[in-house]
């Protein structure tokens, strides 16, 4: 089977094309799933109605994504285990990407079906927990080595707090509302099918316009990430580098490698290494229970530098790097680039030249590996906004109607999507995945409380249930898929 310019085995060509059909199942799912939180304060405020406001939704989304940057998606792929990143393309690779996407799907369409808002980005996480735990425990290596606690520290400090966030920022900004603008028609339940005027109408079409860009930009990426991998694994000729990288940001990158083995040459001692050995030391120290650095692991970063140098010294142009040595290459630029992020985040190299020229290094690294094909862009741009569209009333119907006691006003609405929009923003901007669902959730329940309108305790109370079985329920469907699809890879169908 001919695919992407490669010749495939049946058996890789069909689990490459199921893979991708999953991944982009996910972004569609998402976004009746989430966006629907968006277009819930246009709906209940007749400031829109509905057939446009998921048509103009979909289409914020779409564009959200195609201007997403990638940092979102490789924050995701940074939890996965390191030995699978690096072996995309086995048995076990697959499993783990069927294992994350499906569990994600199940609990999505199931917290969907009961008209809850939960997290996509708490699924994903879940089952890449849930995957890495499996992987560990099979290996014999106790569960506790099969999460990147560093990684999945940031990541779940930020889905924690940004359902607060949203819940007193909301709730403060509506405070502040009311004090400075004393328009009673603002702060009360609009009148049947009667539109809002005209000013407000276009805060809160801006509000829903900046909600659904930066749901695009920031969920859109959860996906991407994945396919990346899939297509790094299957067909690594054309995927495993940037082929779109320029000579002079190759020799760039050259430049400052040389620089990186000179820093570490004085700490590697007299250790001497071959290529394999620096391989395997870079493997486990930025495994989620390595070692602290030792001359080891300084030679192994010296070794590393110097061959990627070498190599990318003799092929200037990536496209000129034998197919057969691009996904080598692209290990041995993941291994020493995780390395280097690794010692910064611990400020383990203290002298303020060195670390710019470390940072700098790290960001030419990454963009030889890290990056995001405009068509699978434009593919995931498609399937969320075609899911925005569909889908969407049951979690709508919830937000607009069964969190607060009272019927949402145009202010609510505003303060709301106004705060669920920074957050997300600022997150997509640091590279960090957030909750959409929990930020514009919170946020009309904190817009609740702040005008004492009550809220429905039995709805917050399913809605919080949801939000705390996600991660414990998604760990477990990636655990037990992962463990059963490894299992029916390797001995049904043959892929090693």
């Amino acid at each position: 089977m001919e695919l992407f310019g490669e010749t495939l085995t049946f058996a890789a060509g069909f689990f490459l094309l199921l893979a991708l059909a999953l991944a982009l199942s996910f972004e569609f799912v998402n976004g009746f799933h989430d966006t629907a939180n968006a277009v819930a304060t246009v709906i209940y405020t007749h400031t829109l109605k509905p057939v446009y406001a998921v048509i103009w939704s979909g289409f914020w989304n779409f564009l959200g994504v195609l201007w997403a940057s990638g940092a979102v998606a490789y924050s995701i792929v940074a939890l996965l285990p390191v030995e699978l990143v690096l072996h995309t393309g086995t048995g076990a690779g697959f499993a783990m990407i069927f294992a994350i996407l499906v569990s994600a799907i199940i609990w999505n369409v199931g917290t969907w079906y009961l008209g809850l808002p939960a997290s996509s980005s708490h699924t994903m996480i879940g089952a890449i927990m849930g995957v890495g735990v499996a992987n560990s425990l099979m290996a014999g290596n106790g569960w506790m080595a099969g999460i990147n606690w560093g990684k999945a520290q940031e990541v779940g400090m930020a889905l924690l707090l940004s359902p607060l966030v949203g819940f007193i920022g909301a709730g403060l900004l509506l405070l502040v509302l009311k004090f400075l603008v004393r328009r009673e028609d603002l702060y009360q339940a609009p009148e049947k099918e009667s539109v809002p005027p005209l000013w407000i109408r276009g805060v809160l079409m801006l509000t829903c316009t900046l909600v659904s860009f930066f749901h695009g930009s920031n969920d859109g990426q959860k996906g991407m990430g994945l396919i990346m991998l899939i297509l790094v694994g299957l067909v690594p000729g054309a995927f495993a580098l940037n082929m779109s990288t320029n000579t002079a940001a190759a020799q760039g990158a050259v430049t400052e490698l040389r620089q990186v083995a000179t820093i570490f040459q004085p700490q590697a001692g007299t250790v001497t290494l071959v290529k394999t050995d620096a391989y395997k030391e870079l493997a486990s120290y930025i495994t989620p229970t390595g070692h602290k650095p030792t001359e080891t692991t300084y030679a192994a970063i010296v070794l590393e530098s110097q061959f990627i140098a070498d190599t990318l010294t003799n092929t200037p142009d990536i496209t000129q790097v034998p197919r057969e040595q691009r996904t080598s290459l692209r290990s041995d630029i993941y291994l020493l680039d995780e390395t280097i992020g690794k010692l910064l985040k611990k400020n383990l190299v203290t002298d303020a030249a060195n670390v710019a020229i470390l940072k700098h290094d790290k960001k030419d690294l990454d963009s030889i590996t890290k990056y995001i094909p405009l068509w699978v862009k434009v593919a995931v741009a498609i399937a969320l906004g075609c899911g925005t569209m569909i889908g969407w009333k049951r979690i709508v119907v919830t937000v607009g109607e069964k969190i607060g006691k009272s019927h949402l006003t145009y202010a609510q609405g505003a303060c709301a999507e106004l705060m669920a929009a920074s957050t997300i923003g600022l997150a997509d901007f640091m590279g960090l995945p957030v909750s959409t669902t929990h930020v514009l959730s919170s946020g009309i329940a904190g817009t609740m409380a702040a005008n004492r309108s009550g809220l429905q305790k039995d709805t917050l109370i399913s809605i919080l249930l949801a939000w705390v079985l996600t991660l414990p329920v998604c760990v477990f469907l990636g655990a037990t898929l992962f463990a059963s699809g490894l299992y029916v890879i390797f001995h049904v169908f043959g892929l090693q």
